[in-house]
């Protein structure tokens, strides 16, 4: 996962950059949301509810999407710090239009269920920053592998997730590493992961997510921010490396122009573009891999 230093040293880079969240409470409508999402050509129509989730320690919110026909390729989706909200359920609807079951947890159900953010998060005001961090901190390796175990567990339990396709996971932020560790962990079921501005991918820690590398057989994307490279230039050096020497096929880029949280629809950083071009390389990767 992406440790509390991580997640720490990324929000002191936030604040000196002037960085904050905006409001997506204003797309909300009824029950259902207004997307600022591009429409997906030839989308499938699709089934979505909020489910629970038993785990070992406890029952896990989430939300479920999923094409009304057929069995599909099941992927799962790690959320920011800001957690399940209005933006990550778009784009789990994006995904599932595109043939994919996709399931977007809550990793803080441990702590509260969804939303666990306020609905215009300031990392400047002490109170929220301090509340989110706590969030954060209370998340290990462990738990995370834990959740993994429920979360595919429950995905392969579901009519809608076809069995013989192996299974993606994606992740943002802190959710980056919260990917590897679950190829790690399903070598021979999960086939494919992206990693957006993911933070603490690489760690000096025994515990590093990258070091895990060579348990996974799923081939990567990992869309790194370019302010997060200026901070850690070596990132990408080493897991260049460590999916090479594991005989793995990662695409490992930086894109130019963007701030880290720069894919998330409801961020302040957001770079429509370029996430855009990220979404299209997901899909690409998924394409190739989750057949």
């Amino acid at each position: 996962m992406c440790d509390a230093d991580s997640i720490n040293d990324i929000i002191e880079y936030q604040l000196k950059s002037g960085m904050t969240r905006r409001s997506f409470g204003a797309l909300s409508v009824g029950a259902g949301l207004v997307s600022l999402l591009p429409r997906t050509a030839a989308a499938a129509l699709l089934k979505e509810e909020e489910v629970d989730i038993r785990t070992p320690d406890g029952t896990a919110d989430a939300y479920f999407v999923h094409p009304t026909e057929g069995a599909a390729a099941g992927v799962l989706v790690w959320p920011d710090i800001f957690g399940l909200r209005p933006a990550f359920r778009q784009m789990g609807r994006r995904l599932a239009e595109s043939g994919y079951s996709v399931l977007v947890v809550n990793p803080f159900y441990r702590t509260r269920r969804a939303p666990t953010a306020p609905e215009n998060p300031d990392f400047n005001d002490p109170a929220t920053r301090t509340a989110l961090m706590a969030l954060a901190g209370s998340l290990t390796p462990q738990t995370t592998v834990t959740d993994a175990r429920a979360f595919v567990g429950w995905l392969d339990a579901q009519p809608s997730v076809h069995k013989r396709r192996k299974m993606g996971t994606t992740g943002y932020c802190m959710g980056g590493p919260f990917t590897l560790r679950t190829a790690a962990e399903f070598p021979a079921r999960v086939g494919a992961g992206a990693s957006f501005h993911g933070g603490g991918l690489v760690t000096d820690k025994p515990d590093s997510p990258h070091l895990l590398i060579p348990k996974m057989k799923a081939h990567f994307l990992i869309a790194i921010a370019e302010n997060d490279d200026e901070r850690q230039p070596n990132v990408k050096n080493v897991l260049r490396e460590a999916f090479a020497q594991a005989k793995l096929p990662a695409e490992i880029e930086v894109y130019a122009g963007t701030k880290h949280g720069w894919c998330p629809p409801d961020s302040r950083v957001y770079n429509d573009a370029q996430a855009e071009r990220a979404w299209s390389r997901q899909l690409e990767l998924f394409k190739e891999t989750l057949a």
